[in-house]
């Protein structure tokens, strides 16, 4: 029988992880845990995060539209073929990391997206205060397919990293860069989450009410974005929240 707190709790993580994702970023810190806390399994409840925040990457994507293009040594084109090979062996890689190696894993996982997520505006100034100057098309190849792979294997941090390698390979629009940020997302969600549900990973009895709660918070948390004069405060709160579910999973 389902705790009858599965649900409220599931609602209440989607809705502050979609909030947080419209304004910063982070929301995996909340969800995943929450699948987790909900007895799904870490393998399932990673895979089931991804589709969660399937959603709310497509209307940020769609937002952005108008922003999209490609600067740098890639074009367009080739970015979202480097995403989706990423994605689908990301997701691969997923589906023969057995529960216990995981759960091993996670913790590592959710440390390196802590750390990136805090560092990630230093690390974006850095970047940019080298006037867009990108690395060669080799490398600049290499960069996104292994964040690409990242993204399909595990969704936490993706955002900053995404934002970290446009930095490196050239691109100087932030506009362009967070709409691209936000349709890669999207495609290395949907790559991820097919190939999660031909694998019959995806829990869907908990997969539909945190979906609909992280799609309401993203709407709300766009509202409230603008509202925001100190996002320094907020970017600390998630650091505090992905060090603190780190912490809980090396413990466990």
């Amino acid at each position: 029988m389902t705790d009858p707190m599965t649900t409220p709790v599931l609602i209440l993580a989607g809705l502050a992880a979609g909030a947080l994702n419209a304004v910063a970023g982070g929301g995996t810190f909340l969800t995943f845990p929450a699948l987790v806390w909900a007895g799904v399994p870490p393998v399932s409840a990673n895979a089931t995060a991804t589709l969660a925040a399937l959603p709310g990457y497509v209307g940020s994507a769609w937002g952005f539209r108008r922003d999209l293009r490609a600067e740098g040594p890639l074009g367009l084109r080739a970015i979202v073929l480097l995403a989706m090979i990423g994605g689908f062996v990301g997701a691969l890689l997923l589906l023969v990391t057995s529960s216990k190696a995981f759960s091993a894993i996670v913790p590592w996982l959710l440390l390196l997206a802590t750390v990136i997520f805090a560092a990630g505006p230093m690390l974006l100034r850095r970047i940019t205060a080298k006037g867009g100057q990108g690395v060669g098309r080799p490398l600049a190849a290499g960069l996104m397919l292994a964040v690409a792979i990242y993204g399909g294997y595990f969704n936490g941090g993706l955002g900053i990293m995404l934002l970290a390698v446009f930095g490196l390979i050239g691109f100087a629009d932030l506009n362009a860069m967070n709409g691209l940020k936000n349709a890669i997302s999207a495609i290395l969600s949907v790559v991820s989450v097919a190939t999660y549900t031909a694998a019959g990973l995806i829990d869907w009895t908990h997969a539909l009410p945190l979906a609909i709660a992280m799609t309401v918070g993203g709407y709300l948390g766009a509202l409230l974005a603008r509202r925001i004069t100190r996002p320094a405060l907020l970017r600390g709160f998630i650091t505090a929240v992905g060090a603190a579910m780190t912490i809980a999973f090396f413990a466990l």
